[in-house]
């Protein structure tokens, strides 16, 4: 906190804020506004979900987006709040695009495709 120019110090916080109060959905935005930052494709957050999405038709495409996936995975190590890895899924739009399915993974686990 900091009152007047002055800095607080840290101090553990045991409690959180109660889900489906008032200052929950504002105190999270604020908690994860910085998830996209050094990010080469596109994000989208909304409430507690986070997509990346973007073109992958050559191999550049592919690498860059495991690199954001490894991206977010190290945000979420640096901000105690993980993804649940069960709950992503890769999804492929578009004509032709089982030519093009790649195994994306976060951390150890795979990220399975839709």
């Amino acid at each position: 906190m900091v009152v007047d120019g002055e800095f607080s110090e840290w101090a553990k916080v045991d409690s959180g804020v109660p889900q489906g109060s008032i200052l929950g959905p504002l105190l999270f935005l604020i908690f994860i506004n910085d998830i996209d930052t050094n990010l080469i494709n596109n994000i989208l957050k909304f409430a507690d979900d986070t997509k990346i999405w973007g073109r992958v038709d050559s191999d550049d495409e592919r690498n860059s987006m495991q690199n954001d996936i490894n991206t977010l995975e190290t945000w979420s190590c640096n901000n105690d709040m993980p993804f649940n890895v069960n709950k992503c899924k890769v999804m492929h739009l578009g004509k032709n695009n089982s030519k093009k399915e790649r195994l994306y993974a976060y951390g150890n686990s795979a990220v399975e495709h839709q």
